[in-house]
Protein backbone atom coordinates (compact mmCIF):
# COMPACT_ATOMS: atom_id res chain seq x y z
CA UNK A 1 0.00 0.00 0.00
CA UNK A 2 1.27 3.42 -1.54
CA UNK A 3 2.01 5.57 1.60
CA UNK A 4 -0.24 8.54 1.97
CA UNK A 5 0.56 12.29 2.31
CA UNK A 6 -0.11 15.17 3.71
CA UNK A 7 0.63 18.76 3.07
CA UNK A 8 3.11 21.11 4.97
CA UNK A 9 2.08 24.58 5.92
CA UNK A 10 3.11 27.57 7.29
CA UNK A 11 1.14 29.54 10.03
CA UNK A 12 -0.62 31.33 7.48
CA UNK A 13 -1.85 27.96 6.00
CA UNK A 14 0.80 28.44 2.90
CA UNK A 15 1.83 24.97 1.73
CA UNK A 16 5.76 24.66 1.98
CA UNK A 17 6.10 20.60 0.90
CA UNK A 18 4.90 17.34 2.06
CA UNK A 19 5.35 14.66 4.61
CA UNK A 20 4.27 11.33 5.10
CA UNK A 21 1.01 11.01 7.24
CA UNK A 22 2.70 8.99 9.93
CA UNK A 23 5.70 11.05 10.12
CA UNK A 24 3.42 13.93 11.13
CA UNK A 25 1.22 12.44 13.32
CA UNK A 26 4.35 11.45 15.99
CA UNK A 27 5.22 13.49 18.63
CA UNK A 28 7.01 16.06 16.82
CA UNK A 29 4.75 16.01 13.67
CA UNK A 30 5.55 18.95 11.61
CA UNK A 31 2.33 21.43 10.67
CA UNK A 32 0.14 20.11 8.12
CA UNK A 33 -3.45 20.66 6.79
CA UNK A 34 -6.65 18.71 7.92
CA UNK A 35 -9.91 19.45 7.76
CA UNK A 36 -13.16 18.28 10.16
CA UNK A 37 -16.47 17.69 8.78
CA UNK A 38 -19.75 18.60 10.61
CA UNK A 39 -22.87 17.00 9.52
CA UNK A 40 -26.31 18.24 10.55
CA UNK A 41 -29.54 17.55 9.77
CA UNK A 42 -32.37 20.39 9.25
CA UNK A 43 -33.55 20.44 12.99
CA UNK A 44 -29.88 21.31 13.93
CA UNK A 45 -28.81 18.13 15.15
CA UNK A 46 -25.21 16.79 14.60
CA UNK A 47 -23.84 13.33 13.71
CA UNK A 48 -21.18 12.29 15.98
CA UNK A 49 -18.69 9.39 14.66
CA UNK A 50 -16.62 7.19 17.57
CA UNK A 51 -13.33 6.52 16.34
CA UNK A 52 -12.56 2.92 15.25
CA UNK A 53 -10.07 1.58 17.83
CA UNK A 54 -7.35 0.59 15.80
CA UNK A 55 -6.78 4.28 15.61
CA UNK A 56 -2.82 5.67 16.36
CA UNK A 57 -4.55 8.71 17.76
CA UNK A 58 -7.93 8.91 19.82
CA UNK A 59 -8.77 5.22 19.51
CA UNK A 60 -12.58 5.01 20.69
CA UNK A 61 -12.91 9.07 21.40
CA UNK A 62 -16.23 11.03 19.71
CA UNK A 63 -15.22 12.75 16.67
CA UNK A 64 -17.24 15.22 14.98
CA UNK A 65 -18.59 13.57 11.96
CA UNK A 66 -15.37 13.03 10.03
CA UNK A 67 -11.78 14.53 9.60
CA UNK A 68 -9.15 13.87 6.70
CA UNK A 69 -6.44 15.57 4.95
CA UNK A 70 -6.26 17.77 1.78
CA UNK A 71 -4.50 16.40 -0.81
CA UNK A 72 -2.12 18.39 -3.45
CA UNK A 73 -4.29 20.30 -5.68
CA UNK A 74 -7.71 19.69 -3.65
CA UNK A 75 -9.71 22.74 -1.61
CA UNK A 76 -10.80 22.05 1.46
CA UNK A 77 -14.21 21.39 0.49
CA UNK A 78 -13.23 19.07 -2.31
CA UNK A 79 -11.04 16.97 -0.55
CA UNK A 80 -14.21 16.55 1.94
CA UNK A 81 -16.69 15.32 -0.46
CA UNK A 82 -14.10 12.96 -1.99
CA UNK A 83 -13.35 12.03 1.45
CA UNK A 84 -17.40 11.59 2.32
CA UNK A 85 -18.20 8.44 0.74
CA UNK A 86 -15.20 6.65 1.75
CA UNK A 87 -15.49 7.66 5.80
CA UNK A 88 -19.61 7.00 5.18
CA UNK A 89 -20.85 5.85 2.51
CA UNK A 90 -22.61 8.72 1.38
CA UNK A 91 -22.25 11.75 -1.10
CA UNK A 92 -22.64 14.82 -0.67
CA UNK A 93 -21.99 19.09 -1.05
CA UNK A 94 -19.71 20.60 1.47
CA UNK A 95 -19.46 24.53 2.51
CA UNK A 96 -16.16 26.12 3.83
CA UNK A 97 -17.19 27.55 7.47
CA UNK A 98 -13.45 28.69 9.05
CA UNK A 99 -10.12 27.41 9.90
CA UNK A 100 -8.07 27.40 12.82
CA UNK A 101 -4.41 25.90 13.71
CA UNK A 102 -4.16 23.62 16.57
CA UNK A 103 -1.21 20.89 18.29
CA UNK A 104 -2.02 18.58 20.74
CA UNK A 105 -0.20 15.92 22.05
CA UNK A 106 -2.05 11.90 22.32
CA UNK A 107 -0.02 10.52 25.38
CA UNK A 108 3.37 9.29 24.00
CA UNK A 109 2.02 8.23 21.35
CA UNK A 110 2.13 11.10 18.78
CA UNK A 111 0.29 14.20 18.63
CA UNK A 112 -1.74 16.43 15.57
CA UNK A 113 -0.46 19.28 14.82
CA UNK A 114 -2.83 20.65 11.95
CA UNK A 115 -4.30 23.94 10.23
CA UNK A 116 -7.73 22.26 10.11
CA UNK A 117 -10.11 24.03 8.00
CA UNK A 118 -14.06 23.47 9.03
CA UNK A 119 -16.56 22.29 6.55
CA UNK A 120 -20.51 21.92 7.35
CA UNK A 121 -23.08 19.67 5.14
CA UNK A 122 -26.67 19.35 5.94
CA UNK A 123 -28.47 15.81 5.38
CA UNK A 124 -31.63 14.39 5.81
CA UNK A 125 -32.57 12.41 9.21
CA UNK A 126 -33.16 9.53 7.44
CA UNK A 127 -29.81 9.34 5.54
CA UNK A 128 -28.51 6.22 6.30
CA UNK A 129 -25.02 6.57 7.20
CA UNK A 130 -22.16 2.94 7.37
CA UNK A 131 -19.87 2.31 10.02
CA UNK A 132 -16.71 1.53 7.70
CA UNK A 133 -14.04 -0.99 9.48
CA UNK A 134 -11.05 0.85 10.61
CA UNK A 135 -12.19 4.48 10.69
CA UNK A 136 -15.66 4.48 12.66
CA UNK A 137 -16.82 2.25 15.36
CA UNK A 138 -20.56 3.78 15.96
CA UNK A 139 -22.43 6.77 14.97
CA UNK A 140 -25.19 8.68 16.76
CA UNK A 141 -27.29 12.20 16.57
CA UNK A 142 -26.80 14.70 18.79
CA UNK A 143 -28.28 18.18 20.11
CA UNK A 144 -26.56 20.75 21.38
CA UNK A 145 -28.04 20.96 24.49
CA UNK A 146 -27.30 17.17 24.75
CA UNK A 147 -23.59 17.66 23.89
CA UNK A 148 -22.95 20.62 26.58
CA UNK A 149 -24.35 18.22 29.06
CA UNK A 150 -22.35 15.26 28.10
CA UNK A 151 -19.06 17.67 27.97
CA UNK A 152 -20.05 18.69 31.31
CA UNK A 153 -19.52 15.11 32.67
CA UNK A 154 -16.81 13.32 30.12
CA UNK A 155 -15.07 16.07 28.17
CA UNK A 156 -11.54 13.58 28.09
CA UNK A 157 -13.80 11.48 25.76
CA UNK A 158 -14.33 13.66 22.58
CA UNK A 159 -11.41 15.01 20.23
CA UNK A 160 -9.83 18.20 20.72
CA UNK A 161 -10.41 19.85 16.98
CA UNK A 162 -13.89 18.06 17.15
CA UNK A 163 -14.76 20.68 20.02
CA UNK A 164 -12.52 23.75 18.77
CA UNK A 165 -14.36 23.37 15.33
CA UNK A 166 -17.29 23.79 17.23
CA UNK A 167 -16.46 26.42 19.49
CA UNK A 168 -15.52 28.82 16.66
CA UNK A 169 -19.00 28.45 14.41
CA UNK A 170 -19.37 32.02 15.52
CA UNK A 171 -16.29 33.00 13.69
CA UNK A 172 -17.19 31.43 10.14
CA UNK A 173 -17.74 32.83 6.81
CA UNK A 174 -20.53 35.39 7.20
CA UNK A 175 -22.72 34.18 4.52
CA UNK A 176 -21.94 30.63 5.36
CA UNK A 177 -23.76 31.72 8.92
CA UNK A 178 -26.30 33.18 7.47
CA UNK A 179 -27.19 29.98 4.48
CA UNK A 180 -27.25 27.64 7.66
CA UNK A 181 -28.39 29.89 10.23
CA UNK A 182 -31.38 27.90 11.38
CA UNK A 183 -29.13 24.83 11.74
CA UNK A 184 -26.46 26.46 13.58
CA UNK A 185 -28.91 28.97 15.62
CA UNK A 186 -28.81 26.45 18.99
CA UNK A 187 -25.16 25.82 18.61
CA UNK A 188 -24.34 29.81 18.68
CA UNK A 189 -25.27 30.34 22.44
CA UNK A 190 -23.20 31.73 25.53
CA UNK A 191 -23.51 28.32 27.55
CA UNK A 192 -22.65 26.07 24.35
CA UNK A 193 -19.69 28.73 23.83
CA UNK A 194 -18.51 28.57 27.43
CA UNK A 195 -19.35 25.12 27.91
CA UNK A 196 -17.08 24.11 24.87
CA UNK A 197 -14.21 26.46 26.11
CA UNK A 198 -14.14 24.43 29.55
CA UNK A 199 -13.69 21.23 27.88
CA UNK A 200 -10.95 22.32 25.39
CA UNK A 201 -8.79 23.29 28.17
CA UNK A 202 -8.99 19.64 29.45
CA UNK A 203 -7.19 18.37 26.26
CA UNK A 204 -5.01 22.02 26.20
CA UNK A 205 -4.33 25.39 26.76
CA UNK A 206 -5.64 28.17 24.99
CA UNK A 207 -2.07 29.36 23.85
CA UNK A 208 -2.25 26.09 21.65
CA UNK A 209 -5.15 26.78 19.47
CA UNK A 210 -6.01 29.86 17.39
CA UNK A 211 -8.37 30.98 14.55
CA UNK A 212 -6.58 31.35 11.33
CA UNK A 213 -7.55 34.65 9.81
CA UNK A 214 -8.40 34.61 6.34
CA UNK A 215 -6.79 36.66 2.95
CA UNK A 216 -8.53 39.59 2.12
Amino acid sequence: MAEEFVILVDENDNPIGKEEKVKCHLPDGKLHRAFTALLFDENGRLVLTRRAKEKMLWPGDWDGTFASHPRESETYVSSGERRMPEELGIKGKLDYLHKFEYHVPYKDVGSENEICGTLIGIIDKSTELKEIEGEIDEIKWISSSQLLSEIKTNPEIYCPWMLIALELLDKSDKSMLKKHENVLSTWITNDVHEGLQNAIKIHLPQEKWRLVNEKN
